[in-house]
């Protein structure tokens, strides 16, 4: 029996590269039994329970998500969030059982792309990745309207360019990160990877190129790398 176009896309895209950082060993231990049992979707391919560990682990693996617990044995997770995102393409999932909305909202702050409390359900944590690996935010709406509002007070007047860059859609973030992961590539091998026609990708670029005031790929990808979208 002939296999779907949706089937085969599963089969030929790469599987999530996911890396765990928590200080408790069986957490430690079912997470990464739960992600590995997704294979060919996901993988695991790290894990640490220290900060020392993970910054060992980030330089040599380079995983697509991180999740990350915020109080690991007594160190702040969220001193690690600028080391963990040295690389624009990964992302960073806080799973954490921390209930202070303002540290939460720091981590939001930092760069983290979404929250995950350690009572999230197996389906919600393996959502919460997918989501967060194909660009989007995994936060509930009061977070985002505490986190939004702040950023208009203090970083807008900054970065005037943040409005524009939240402009950006899902799969408008998908194509950049892909550029700069892929570098070299040619349209056609992007629109190849995306599933998408040289056309649609052609018209994706367009938008992005109109959004963001740059003229071309090579402008997109050092605005990419600055901007670490």
């Amino acid at each position: 029996m002939s296999q779907s176009p949706q089937s085969n896309m599963s089969t030929l895209s790469s599987p999530i590269r996911v890396m765990i950082v928590d200080d408790h060993p069986t957490l430690l231990w079912g997470l990464e039994k739960l992600i590995s049992g997704e294979q060919p979707r996901m993988e695991v391919v790290g894990t640490a329970c220290n900060a020392e560990e993970a910054v060992l682990h980030i330089r040599n693996v380079v995983p697509d998500v991180v999740l990350l617990d915020l109080d690991l044995n007594g160190q702040n997770g969220l001193d690690l969030l600028p080391t963990l995102l040295l690389n624009p393409a990964t992302r960073v999932l806080i799973l954490t059982g921390e209930r202070q909305q303002s540290v939460l909202d720091q981590a939001v702050q930092k760069g983290a792309r979404g929250i995950l409390h350690k009572n999230a359900s197996a389906h919600q944590v393996l959502k919460a990745i997918e989501k967060t690996h194909e660009g989007e935010m995994w936060l509930d709406r009061s977070t985002v309207g505490r986190v939004f509002s702040e950023y208009r007070g203090t970083t807008e007047k900054a970065d005037p360019d943040t409005a524009i860059r939240a402009s950006l859609t899902a799969r408008e973030r998908k194509i950049i990160r892909m550029i700069v992961e892929g570098q070299g590539a040619s349209n056609n091998e992007l629109a190849e990877r995306l599933f998408i026609s040289p056309h649609t990708l052609r018209n994706h670029l367009t938008s992005i190129y109109s959004k963001l005031n740059l003229g071309n790929r090579l402008e997109l990808y050092v605005y990419a790398v600055k901007h670490q979208l």
